[in-house]
């Protein structure tokens, strides 16, 4: 569980680093038409290498790789298409809101009950999140795309942690990015596909598609098939504070109190989390009827 976890936290730190990269990207190029490169770039890769381990899944695994694909693709168009429309800090608070929406849907979903420590961990990351992104909160069709994207962040996060076994990571990673691309060339085509221009959006491209896409689902994958859902979501929620440390350190923005104890309060959801396991009985995945 333990070396899950970093995997996670390597993974969200990734991420928190495309933020800056994102923004300044989709500011000349088309959102979907970003989502479109990044993702076929990083599937033709991960095809690639993995293409006899993709070959390797029963039926059940491909169908499983082809749907937590479709909603993880839908997610990244609406997640994009917000964030687009609203600001990255409110859009990174209601992105993160699948902390709160993965135990929800884990108990509807999967009939699992989430001891009452995780809720504090929920809570405590919630809190965290709005500290680091609020200043105002005002709802528009940007967030509303937002928090439609973190519901199937959290269907995904779920879909996860019931179907990875650490055995088909690799396999299911590729079949899932293949499925990806796949959604967001469809979302891009109707108005053609824009490729980046220059060697600076083609090197920001390389890198969202390579380590924050290709590495980054390889190793959640991998990461899921050994944590529980609402564990695995309480780490990501760390995203947010990679976020801003990059923005302090790269983007030039002024390190603030607030950001200072959002970052504390998710540090601290984390600590729960990770402390609660060592009484808890190992999350296998379940055999699904």
């Amino acid at each position: 569980g333990g070396l899950a976890a970093l995997a996670l936290v390597a993974v969200t730190a990734v991420w928190g680093s495309t933020f800056v990269l994102i923004k300044d990207l989709v500011a000349t190029l088309p959102v979907t038409d970003f989502l479109a490169v990044r993702f076929v770039i990083a599937a033709a890769v991960l095809l690639a290498v993995f293409w006899r381990q993709v070959r390797a899944l029963g039926h059940q695994q491909v169908a499983r790789g082809v749907v937590l694909g479709v909603v993880y693709g839908l997610a990244q168009i609406l997640q994009t298409a917000g964030l687009a429309r609203s600001s990255a800090a409110v859009s990174g608070f209601v992105t993160g809101m699948y902390v709160v929406l993965t135990p929800i849907l884990a108990a509807v979903l999967l009939r699992q009950r989430t001891p009452r420590t995780v809720w504090v961990a929920v809570v405590l990351s919630t809190a965290g999140l709005g500290l680091l992104a609020l200043q105002g909160f005002s709802v528009g069709s940007g967030e509303l795309l937002v928090l439609a994207s973190a519901a199937l962040y959290a269907l995904h996060i779920v879909g996860l942690g019931r179907w990875s076994v650490p055995a088909d990571a690799l396999g299911l990673s590729a079949l899932q990015m293949g499925t990806i691309a796949v959604v967001c060339m469809l979302g891009a085509l109707p108005g053609g596909v824009a490729l980046p221009q220059g060697p600076g959006q083609w090197a920001g491209v390389l890198y969202t598609a390579l380590a924050a896409g290709a590495l980054a689902l390889v190793l959640q994958t991998w990461a899921q098939g050994h944590l529980s859902a609402t564990r695995a979501a309480v780490i990501m929620t760390m995203e947010p504070v990679f976020a801003a440390a990059f923005a302090v350190g790269l983007g030039g923005e002024h390190l603030t109190l607030r950001m200072l104890a959002g970052g504390v309060l998710v540090l601290a959801a984390m600590y729960v989390v990770e402390l609660r396991p060592a009484r808890e009985p190992p999350t296998e995945p379940l055999p699904v009827p």
